[in-house]
């Protein structure tokens, strides 16, 4: 298995990936090297395939704090904010690709939010497939509160999909805490459950899809992502057919398709 300077990755169950960010010293806010780590991270997972689905965590009473602001001070006289551009380079880039690289990943991804999502953290969440929390969980658009636009590493494109906009929009304004309960009753979280039982939770998600094709659980999200701004139905029919023909002429395919009709004939 493959180590990280700031997050640690095991193997759960066979084919299911635990990554607990590991800096709750600082509610595992993110810096210089939990960047770099979550670029190798998303390298391994690709090129490798280690994982059919992935659960993101946080170690101790956080999830992910965003940026480390610690960071932000040490680099302010550095050329990181030399100009825009260098900045756009050097830091805001490297940020929206971690969103990016969720997204991108083959695998399904389900958040385990044990304590605040604040920031970067938050979008870190919206990122991922499936949302589960406990009830120490809280969301908070953190970038307005610090003179930043809270369409920040792809909040505003996010949450609005997830929650609506009117509901997003008050959220992302304000930059208030949005708590786990309310969370659930709007439909980002699927689940509220207790701190001890919230890793479990998220495993019973997981575990159906382990069940599925590789290919399946792929092409499924790629559909997902691409399809939920498809111009029109008959593009988003059209992609789904183009993956469809490819998943056809896997091995997989005929092998499921023959367990489920022996499975049929059991069950009559």
């Amino acid at each position: 298995m493959k180590n990280f300077r700031t997050m640690i990755l095991e193997e759960r169950e066979p084919g299911l990936g635990l990554l607990t960010l590991n800096r709750p010293e600082c509610l595992n806010a993110m810096n210089d090297e939990m960047l770099v780590d979550f670029e190798e991270l998303f390298d391994y997972l690709t090129r490798d395939e280690p994982f059919r689905v992935l659960i993101i965590t946080g170690k101790g009473r956080g999830f992910c704090a965003g940026a480390d602001l610690a960071d932000v001070a040490r680099y302010s006289n550095t050329d990181y904010f030399a100009d825009p551009e260098r900045f756009l380079k050097l830091v805001q880039e490297r940020f929206g690709s971690i969103v990016l690289g969720i997204r991108r990943i083959p695998q399904p991804v389900i958040a385990a939010v044990n304590g605040p999502a604040a920031g970067g953290g938050f979008s870190l969440a919206l990122a991922c497939d499936i949302r589960v929390a406990s009830p120490e969980a809280s969301f908070i658009a953190s970038f307005i509160n610090i003179g930043l636009s809270a369409g920040e590493l792809g909040t505003s494109y996010l949450l609005p999909r997830l929650i609506g906009l009117s509901r997003a929009s008050e959220i992302l304004y304000t930059g208030r805490k949005y708590l786990a309960d309310e969370a659930e009753r709007s439909g980002l979280v699927s689940r509220v459950v207790p701190q001890e039982e919230l890793i479990d939770a998220a495993v019973s998600y997981a575990r159906p899809m382990l069940q599925k094709s590789i290919g399946g659980l792929k092409y499924t999200k790629r559909a997902l992502d691409q399809n939920i701004d498809a111009p029109s139905l008959e593009a988003a029919i059209n992609l789904e057919n183009r993956n469809q023909a490819i998943l056809v002429f896997s091995k997989q395919f005929f092998e499921l398709v023959k367990s489920f009709i022996q499975g049929s004939k059991k069950s009559e």
